[in-house]
């Protein structure tokens, strides 16, 4: 179906942050944000340790309060652009809102290392105070990460690197899978159009579908690995440096979860292969025998003793069900994050005031992986 028949399709309404990119409300949070991070520093740089309960409070309330009149800037740039990663315009807008929040996190970088550096004596002491007690939860995470900080300017250059480095090379990946087109029946399509094709029912759909894909994948398959050796290594680089061990180690501290629990996970998941993955595919091959025996068509050749075993009582109506192809297929792969910000680490606020990428799977991994969020305009 052509973008024409469609009609006009629904977009995001992020009138509840801004009205535009030239809203002057926006301009002046950024100003706003830029001048109370300044102030923020001159007051607390190279004091936290000095302070007690109630001040320490009091700081992270203002830095709380910091980080999300910056986060809302940088959730509107970022959701703005990806609405059409193609225009130039909103490319540049996210650009430069990009750098401007690099810009101010720097200057606010200090807060979490300092607090970091705090004593854990005198950190249990100060959070006696209620006010400070509030965050404990924040702080604990905090801490989980001291092992693995880096000193002041070791961290800023981290940070000031990301528009370089993975920041670079994930935006270079977004664009030019945005900018893709496959060609399907003579019809140049996009890659959301193009994905629906592989749930069609229609086995002709799915097959050309699946082609369209992966000629166009073949074709930029030089772009794709340098995108994906150049992020591979700008972790292992922040690896070494950080201190960890396995390559899964930082994702496993940013989803706070222990690597034994998750590797417990990963054992009873594959120990339950029997019951669930086999299970399904010897299903799919006794439905798939029983269709092509009721229909006449033969999708797959079966041996004969292994038809006559598929074969058996089978309602009239399933003859006409249509049936999931057994041709390989693009999947879905989960997000590998990699480093931003200059960081691996994902929740603490100081990371956050950079705007990070919101989309889900749009990060090159062994297998091709696409947007599951709709892109107006694209």
């Amino acid at each position: 179906m052509t973008a024409a028949a469609l009609g006009s399709l629904p977009e995001w309404n992020l009138a509840d942050l801004y009205a535009a990119p030239d809203d002057p409300q926006f301009a002046a949070d950024m100003k706003k944000g830029e001048a109370a991070a300044k102030a923020f520093a001159e007051k607390y740089r190279s004091r936290l340790a000095t302070l007690n309960g109630a001040e320490l409070a009091e700081a992270l309330k203002a830095y709380e309060a910091l980080s999300d009149l910056l986060g809302r800037t940088g959730s509107y740039a970022q959701l703005y652009y990806v609405g059409n990663t193609t225009d130039p315009a909103r490319a540049k807008f996210y650009g430069d809102v990009n750098a401007k929040l690099t810009e101010i996190s720097t200057q606010l970088l200090f807060f979490e290392l300092e607090l970091n550096r705090i004593d854990d004596a005198a950190l249990a002491k100060a959070l006696e105070s209620p006010a400070l007690a509030h965050y404990k939860p924040w702080i604990d995470n905090l801490r989980m990460e001291k092992p693995f900080q880096l000193d002041d300017k070791l961290e800023e250059l981290f940070l000031e690197k990301s528009q370089t480095a993975a920041g670079a090379f994930n935006r270079l990946y977004d664009e030019s899978m945005a900018g893709m087109r496959y060609e399907v029946n003579g019809e140049a399509l996009t890659l959301e159009p193009t994905l629906n094709l592989l749930q069609d029912k229609d086995e002709a759909k799915r097959k050309a579908g699946a082609e369209a894909l992966a000629k166009t994948f073949t074709e930029n398959l030089r772009l794709f690995t340098l995108i994906t050796n150049t992020l591979a290594k700008d972790k292992d680089i922040s690896d070494r440096w950080r201190g960890f061990k396995d390559i899964a180690d930082a994702r496993h501290l940013s989803n706070r979860v222990e690597p034994e629990v998750v590797a417990a996970l990963v054992e009873a998941v594959r120990a339950a292969y029997p019951k669930l993955s086999h299970r399904y595919y010897r299903m799919k091959a006794k439905w798939r025998a029983k269709r092509s025996s009721c229909t006449g068509t033969a999708m797959r050749p079966f041996p004969p003793k292994t038809r006559a075993k598929c074969l058996g009582p089978m309602p009239r109506r399933s003859c006409s069900m249509p049936m999931a192809s057994s041709r390989p297929r693009w999947r879905r792969s989960p997000r590998v994050s990699l480093t931003n910000a200059g960081s691996t680490h994902r929740r603490d606020p100081a990371r956050r005031l950079v705007p990070l990428p919101i989309r889900p799977c749009r990060r090159p991994t062994l297998t091709f992986c696409s947007t599951i969020s709709a892109r107006p305009g694209t």
